[in-house]
């Protein structure tokens, strides 16, 4: 079953970046509904490109974004809590940020755990311009 859902997934992603024909979004739906964690993840990404708070929703409503990287975490994806933790910061939260680092650490994100070891609170990328905590790349290209 993983196996059909894995090439829906790759398909649907395929589609939504212009590499092949037909509508991308509906396959993504149809995922993120049997619960398959990618799809979850990769659905709410695109619903929170911007970064606004009306678009991120409570994590009680399974619709909302903030519903779909929870409950793929709860699933057991790896990257579902450092993307809720990298959500969190562009939204200016850093309680929930450092938060939601803890929580992917302890899953066993070694990503995670060494960014929560520095626990930088601005980063280089564009939006953290926005919110104030923007810093310039370091020499060594983190």
């Amino acid at each position: 079953m993983t196996d059909r859902f894995e090439r829906l997934f790759d398909r649907a992603e395929a589609i939504l970046e212009g590499r092949q024909n037909g509508l991308g979004m509906p396959i993504l739906r149809h995922l993120a509904f049997r619960r398959y964690g990618p799809a979850l993840l990769s659905l709410a990404c695109r619903m929170t490109q911007k970064g606004t708070r009306f678009e991120w929703g409570r994590i009680c409503r399974a619709s909302s974004a903030a519903g779909m990287m929870y409950r793929a975490y709860r699933i057991g994806e790896i990257n579902a809590a450092q993307n809720l933790a990298m959500t969190r910061f562009n939204m200016g939260d850093m309680q929930g940020y450092r938060h939601w680092m803890h929580r992917a650490a302890k899953a066993g994100d070694t990503n995670a755990a060494y960014e929560l070891k520095l626990f930088e609170i601005r980063m280089p990328h564009p939006l953290a311009r926005r919110l104030r905590r923007l810093r310039s790349y370091r020499r060594d290209g983190s």
